[in-house]
């Protein structure tokens, strides 16, 4: 999903950074009013976890490919949309620079289908389908899942704009693929909820500690 340089022409690129930038703004207020000493560790440990689990790439064709994204579950475990972008742009940007994975030009759009829409989509739709289910885990598997498919679809659609290749075939190739890796991303995701919950409460956030408690004496 990370999209490369040349795929995109650059007045495109560069209104996909405007977006980015206003977004990471906003990210950039989130880590000032919300980081403390005591999720610094929970933020890094994320990173480092999503960093692992995009590094396996899936070749779908006409030149990009499908990963696990993590946006969902940066969101839902620190309590917000813009944790997740926070840390998604953190991680792109060491895979951008240092490690080639996603071009300089094209990152404006991958922080946008990663990080914005894996971020909004993945903590808001956890919080609708909780007030649905009642049922944590189950709804941060769905909403990371869905995550995933949309910030899927989002990026072959920006794709079909640029002319890189075209829409149908780029929107059945990159939504069917993440349709399943997106299982993938869910089943992960509860369970990494699941297991900072468990083996590390004091590490959670109090606003998502407060949802989870609220929801455990329904």
């Amino acid at each position: 999903m990370h999209i490369p340089d040349a795929f995109l022409p650059l007045p495109q690129a560069a209104l996909y950074w405007v977006i980015a930038c206003i977004f990471i703004i906003f990210a950039l207020r989130w880590s000032r009013s919300e980081m403390s000493e005591e999720n610094i560790p929970l933020i890094a440990v994320l990173a480092a976890g999503i960093f692992a689990i995009q590094a396996f790439n899936l070749p779908i064709g006409m030149g990009t490919s499908g990963h696990l994204i993590g946006g969902a579950l940066a969101a839902i475990v620190l309590g917000s949309p813009y944790a997740g972008i926070f840390v998604l742009t953190i991680v792109l940007i060491i895979q951008g620079i240092i490690f080639g994975d996603g071009g300089i030009t094209s990152m404006g759009a991958n922080i946008i289908n990663m990080g914005v829409i894996g971020g909004f989509v993945g903590y808001y739709g956890y919080i609708g389908l909780k007030k649905i289910t009642n049922q944590i885990y189950l709804s941060a598997g769905i909403a990371a899942w869905a995550a995933c498919f949309i910030a899927a679809l989002a990026c072959a659609l920006e794709l079909a704009v640029a002319g890189t290749f075209p829409l149908i075939p780029g929107m059945v190739a990159m939504g069917v693929y993440h349709a399943v890796i997106g299982v993938i991303e869910g089943v992960i995701t509860a369970g990494a909820l699941y297991l900072i919950i468990q083996a590390r409460p004091d590490m959670v956030p109090e606003k998502v500690k407060s949802i989870i408690k609220k929801d455990n004496n329904m």
